[in-house]
């Protein structure tokens, strides 16, 4: 089980399927903010948003999902 806590820095970006794969850099921010972000986008953005935390990347929906 993964775990981490709320106030540590993590990079929001969402991973483009489409052409190339480019990854975007939405927000360098606590988790807590990168959470609140995502899920302010549309559903079809969701499923390709990925959280980096200093020790993993984990899929934004993995997360909401529990």
């Amino acid at each position: 089980m993964r775990t981490t806590a709320a106030d540590i820095s993590v990079r929001l970006y969402y991973l483009d399927d489409g052409e190339g794969g480019v990854a975007e850099t939405l927000i360098y921010a606590p988790l807590a903010e990168a959470l609140a972000l995502a899920a302010q986008q549309p559903e079809d953005v969701q499923a390709g948003l990925f959280i980096q935390t200093p020790d993993d990347v984990i899929a934004y929906l993995d997360i909401i999902e529990g």
